[in-house]
């Protein structure tokens, strides 16, 4: 029998958080080198780095939200189209810097509609992009409804249909569409489906895992289940068994190392095993994670979300 899950570091609701940062570049060597050169105003180099990135919208999509999130993104941004009024790279840009501005704590409704406005700017000079609906996307999950997140999920959809970003933000909000403890809820029917469309070697082979994690997360905070893995039972039904043994064989077969969000999946996939108390086969996982731990799925269940990683890395590995 497998040893139960261990405790995933400490609850926020009972203890402080670390304050420790998690990079979005997620070890993007290329787009790293650029950041740090954006960050001082030298925006030419992420204009290059763009137009190398192309209509690859998985990378595309990863690399203008890290950018978008270097503090002075909005006001590089906005010297680069100065320079070049008519760049949709500098107009995605500066529109998804304005959506990460508007989550910022004390931003107010007026620069939650600039944000918006600015991305559906960049939407019409770009129409083949799905980048500014992911900024509209991440927006309203942030601040408005399911349906509005859900109505720009489709049009990132009809523009790149195995979307990652995409479909990740999407397993979120429709996993809060119902708080309530329900085995049959839609999110596994959209998680199982969306798996089942990609192709053989798409990461959204993982997704069904992301979607338990969801739930946990909405589960756990509703107060619907215990907010210790071995306690709540979420991770030691047959539907958890099903869904982490087909992305745990997934990866081994498939593993996706040269996609730009890889390193998410794998955070999913370590804290997974973890939870369903099988830290030999996490120990793996975590090789390949190495320092690009992410903040979810570790800070569910209200947990300070490095210590919790740390936990469970030590479990596996025998170190920290």
């Amino acid at each position: 029998m497998s040893p139960p899950p261990p405790p995933l570091g400490r609850s926020r609701r009972r203890g402080g958080r670390t304050g420790r940062a998690f990079d979005p570049a997620l070890g993007d060597g290329e787009l790293i080198d650029v950041r740090s050169q954006f960050a001082q105003g030298r925006w030419t180099r992420a204009r290059s780095l763009l137009v190398a990135t192309g209509s690859d919208w998985d990378r595309r999509g990863h690399r203008i939200l890290a950018l978008a999130a270097v503090p002075s993104a909005a006001g590089w941004a906005a010297d680069w189209l100065l320079a070049e009024p008519d760049s949709a790279d500098a107009t995605t840009l500066h529109a998804c810097a304005g959506v990460v501005r508007s989550r910022r704590p004390g931003a107010g409704a007026e620069e939650r509609d600039r944000a918006r406005e600015a991305c559906l700017t960049a939407a019409a000079l770009d129409p083949a992009d799905p980048t500014p609906w992911l900024g509209l996307m991440a927006l309203e999950r942030a601040h408005g409804t399911h349906e509005a997140a859900a109505g720009h999920f489709e049009e990132i959809r009809a523009r790149h249909p195995e979307h990652h970003h995409g479909h990740h933000l999407m397993t979120a909000s429709l996993a809060e569409t119902n708080p309530g403890s329900n085995p049959l809820h839609a999110v596994y029917d959209f998680a199982a489906w969306a798996a089942e469309q990609a192709p053989a070697d798409s990461p959204l082979a993982v997704l069904p895992v992301v979607a338990h994690a969801e739930r946990y997360r909405v589960l756990a905070a509703a107060g619907a289940v215990p907010d210790d893995p071995a306690a709540s039972g979420h991770w030691s039904g047959r539907r958890a068994r099903q869904v982490m043994k087909a992305a745990f064989d997934w990866w081994l077969e498939w593993e996706r190392e040269d996609h730009p969000r890889h390193h998410t999946d794998l955070n999913f996939l370590a804290h997974a095993k973890i939870c369903e108390g099988r830290p030999a086969e996490a120990a793996a996982l975590f090789h390949r994670i190495g320092p690009h731990a992410t903040e979810v799925p570790w800070s569910y269940a209200g947990r300070d979300p490095y210590p919790a990683f740390v936990a469970a890395r030590t479990l596996a590995l025998g170190a920290p």
